[in-house]
C-alpha cells in the first residue's frame, strides 16, 4: 500500500500543473454503483473493499469518506497509511480539502469518473482559496496500476418483449416527446441500466448487474449506441438497426458529444430514425441538449455549450422505475421462486446446524455447548452462502445473483454491507444471530431478501431488537399515504419502534429494484437522506422495506421485502388526492423464535398470520413434502 502512495505521489508531481492532491472516486465512467474489475481504482489505492467512497491522497495523507453502512468496514480494511472520514460526521470532502490544503492547490480529477453535481460542487468550493481542480488527461491510478484487469468482450444480449413488457420503438417514441416537450433536441444518456433499459438489452460487464458498457444519444430523429463493437452479434446489430438505432464505438461518444452540440451530428450520421422521430424538418425550434448532472460524467459535459444545457434527472430514470404490467408479473413471479430457494435452504441450513453442532435449531431454544468439529465439516460463512446460490441457480431464469450476498455471523452481521472472503470468514456459531441479505438476477426479475435467524437460544436483548425491528417493517409495509408523498416522509415509520428504546441504524430504509437490471434503482428511495424528498412514491414502484439494528462487535439484526406501491382503498378521500399502499412480493418467513410476541399488537399478529398462511399457500407448488413440513412448522398462527 505505501508503495502505491509513493508511486502516485511521484506521478502527481510531474503532471503539469504538480498536484497538491489527487480525487480517487469509486464510480466508474458511467457513474455506477457496482463496477467491473478494472475499474475498482478507488479499492486498488486504498484496500478498501466497499461499494461506496471517496479517497483522496494529498502530498503526505490519505483519507477516504464513506458512509455509515461502511465505517466498521472500513476501520477494518483501511492500514495506517489511510485515515477513514465518517460521512454525516465528520466535514465533508469538499469543506476539508476546501480547509485544509493551500492557496491556489491543484486538485486532480479523472473528469470521467465524477458526475457534473459533483465536480462542480468541488468547484464552488475550491473558488475560495482560489483552489482549481485539474481534469488529467489520463487515469493516473491507470498508469500505476500493473496488473489492472483486462477489458472483457461480453456480448450484448437481447432482452425479449415477454419480459420488457414495452418495444424499443414505444420507449424511443416517449422519450423524443419528452425531448420535445422540455424543448430539447437530444440527451445523452451515460448511466449503464438506462441504456439496457431503452433499447432492450442486457449484458453481463459488471459482477452482478446484466448491463454493458455502453453510452447512448438519443436525437429528435436518431438514435445512437456506443460501445465495443465486438460485444455486438449480428442478431442483436439488425434488431438494433431494426429500431433506426446506430452502433458506434465505445471511444466515439466523446467526439459525437461535441458534434451534437454544434447541431452537426443528424447531418452527419446515415441513419434517420424518421419513422420514429418527432421533428421530420428543420422546422423544430428545441435547441437544448438535456443532461443528468448527477450522473453524466464531467469529461461529456465539458464537450457541450453550457449555455444550452437542460440539467434535470433524465426522463429515463422515473420511466423505469415505473414498472409496466408484464415488468410487474416476472417480478412477482421471480420472487416466489426466490423465497421457495430461501425457505429451501433454511430447511438445509437448520438441519446441518443440528446435526453438525448440535443446535437446538430453528424450532427450539436451547444452549449449545460447543464442540470440535472435524475441518471438512466446519459450515462457514462462504460455504453456507454457495448453497443458497445453488438453491436459486436451479430455478427458472436464473442468471446469477444481483449482489455479494452479506452472509453474517454474530458480530460480522454488525457490518451492514459485509462481505464474507473464504479465508477470513467466520464460523457459522449455533449461539450467535445469523443474517443473510442475498438476492438474485432472473430473466424476468431481480431479487432482494434479507432474513435473520438463530438456531440456538436468543437473548431476551436480541429478541427485543428483532421484535422492534419487525415492528417497523410491519409499520412501514401497512402504510397508507397520499398521492404526492415521498420515501422521506415515511422513513420514521420503520424507525419509531426502535426509537422507543433509543435504537436506530444508519441505512436507508428502502430502495427500488430492477427488472433484471441493478439491484438498487432510484430515483425514489425511502430515507431519512434529503435526496428521498425528490422523488413521491407512485403507483407501479418497487420499494424495499428493510430497516435493521446493528450493536458492533456482538451482532446485527435486518428483514427485507420487495413492496409494490398500488392504489389504497380507503373509506374517504380527503383533497381527492387519492391515497397508495404497499403489496408485500417476498415471500418467506420470520423466525418465530426471534420474536417476543408480548410485544407485538394484536394487528400486527394478526398480520404475521396472514402474511405466514400466504407463505403456505404460495410456495407450497415449488417444495417437496419435506420443505413443505418444515414451512407448515414456520409459519404455524401465533397468539399473544
Amino acid at each position: 500500500m505505501a508503495d502505491i502512495l509513493a508511486s502516485l505521489r511521484s506521478l502527481m508531481a510531474s503532471q503539469s500543473p504538480p498536484l497538491d492532491a489527487l480525487l480517487v472516486p469509486s464510480e466508474d465512467y458511467h457513474q455506477s454503483e457496482y463496477v467491473s474489475a478494472r475499474d475498482k481504482r478507488r479499492e486498488f489505492v486504498s484496500g478498501f473493499t466497499g461499494s461506496a467512497g471517496l479517497a483522496l491522497i494529498t502530498k503526505n495523507e490519505a483519507r477516504l469518506w464513506t458512509d455509515g453502512r461502511y465505517f466498521l468496514q472500513a476501520t477494518q480494511q483501511l492500514s495506517d497509511q489511510w485515515k477513514l472520514m465518517r460521512i454525516g460526521e465528520d466535514p465533508p470532502v469538499d469543506a476539508w480539502m476546501s480547509d485544509n490544503l493551500q492557496k491556489e492547490a491543484a486538485i486532480g480529477i479523472d473528469p470521467w469518473c465524477v458526475s457534473v453535481d459533483t465536480a462542480q460542487r468541488w468547484e464552488r468550493a475550491f473558488a475560495k482559496k482560489n483552489q482549481k481542480l485539474v481534469q488529467t488527461s489520463t487515469n493516473l491510478i491507470d498508469e500505476i496500476w500493473k496488473n489492472r484487469p483486462p477489458a472483457e468482450i461480453n456480448p450484448a444480449v437481447d432482452h425479449p418483449l415477454e419480459f420488457a413488457g414495452r418495444s424499443v420503438a414505444e420507449k424511443l417514441k416517449a422519450l423524443r416527446e419528452k425531448l420535445s416537450s422540455e424543448k430539447a433536441r437530444g440527451i445523452i444518456i451515460t448511466t449503464l441500466d438506462e441504456v439496457a433499459w431503452l433499447y432492450n438489452i442486457r449484458g453481463s460487464d459488471v459482477s452482478y448487474s446484466p448491463v454493458v458498457h455502453a453510452f447512448a444519444i438519443v436525437t429528435l430523429n436518431s438514435a445512437f449506441l456506443y460501445l465495443d463493437k465486438r460485444k455486438v452479434s449480428s442478431k442483436v446489430s439488425s434488431s438494433l438497426q431494426a429500431n433506426g438505432i446506430e452502433v458506434r464505438q465505445y471511444g466515439a461518444v466523446s467526439s459525437d458529444a461535441a458534434m451534437l452540440a454544434s447541431n452537426q451530428l443528424d447531418q452527419a450520421t446515415g441513419v434517420n430514425s424518421g419513422q420514429n422521430g418527432v421533428c421530420q424538418n428543420d422546422t423544430c425550434d428545441n435547441d437544448l441538449i438535456w443532461v443528468d448532472p448527477a450522473s453524466c460524467c464531467y469529461a461529456l459535459f465539458s464537450r457541450l455549450d453550457a449555455n444550452k444545457l437542460l440539467l434535470q434527472q433524465s426522463p429515463l430514470a422515473l420511466a423505469k422505475a415505473l414498472k409496466n404490467p408484464v415488468e410487474l408479473d416476472g417480478l412477482k413471479n421471480a420472487h416466489i421462486r426466490d423465497g421457495a430457494a430461501v425457505v429451501q435452504y433454511l430447511v438445509w441450513l437448520d438441519k446441518q446446524m443440528q446435526e453438525i453442532y448440535g443446535a437446538s435449531g430453528y424450532f427450539l431454544e436451547g444452549e449449545v455447548t460447543s464442540k470440535k468439529i472435524p475441518e471438512a465439516m466446519k459450515l462457514t460463512e462462504v460455504s453456507v452462502s454457495d448453497k443458497l446460490e445453488g438453491f436459486r441457480a436451479s430455478k427458472e431464469h436464473f442468471r446469477g445473483l444481483s449482489f455479494p450476498t452479506i452472509s453474517s455471523v454474530g458480530p460480522n452481521a454488525a457490518i451492514i454491507h459485509y462481505s464474507p472472503q473464504a479465508k477470513t470468514c467466520a464460523e457459522l456459531d449455533p449461539n450467535s444471530i445469523y443474517l443473510f441479505d442475498s438476492g438474485a438476477q432472473y430473466l424476468d426479475g431481480t431479487t432482494d431478501i434479507t432474513r435473520t435467524v438463530h438456531f440456538g437460544k436468543p437473548s431476551a436483548h436480541e429478541k427485543a431488537c428483532y421484535t422492534s425491528v419487525l415492528k417497523g417493517h410491519i409499520a412501514l409495509g401497512n402504510a397508507r399515504f397520499p398521492n404526492g408523498t415521498n420515501g422521506y416522509s415515511l422513513d420514521i415509520l420503520a424507525r419509531i419502534p426502535l426509537w422507543r428504546y433509543g435504537l436506530d441504524y444508519r441505512h436507508g430504509t428502502g430502495h427500488g429494484i430492477g427488472s433484471y437490471l441493478n439491484v438498487h434503482e432510484g430515483p425514489h428511495q425511502i430515507s431519512f437522506r434529503p435526496q428521498a424528498r425528490n422523488v413521491p412514491l407512485q403507483v407501479s414502484m418497487t420499494v424495499t422495506d428493510e430497516p435493521g439494528y446493528y450493536e458492533d462487535g456482538n451482532f446485527g439484526i435486518r428483514l427485507e421485502n420487495l413492496l409494490v406501491i398500488k392504489e389504497a382503498e380507503t373509506e374517504f378521500n380527503f383533497g381527492d388526492k387519492g391515497y397508495l399502499s404497499f403489496e408485500h412480493i417476498t415471500w418467506a418467513p420470520y423466525q418465530i423464535k426471534l420474536i417476543d410476541l408480548s410485544i407485538l399488537t394484536p394487528e400486527e399478529i394478526q398480520w404475521l398470520n396472514r402474511y405466514h398462511l400466504k407463505c403456505r399457500e404460495i410456495l407450497g407448488p415449488y417444495l417437496d413434502t419435506n420443505e413443505m413440513e418444515w414451512l407448515k412448522k414456520a409459519t404455524e398462527p401465533v397468539s399473544a
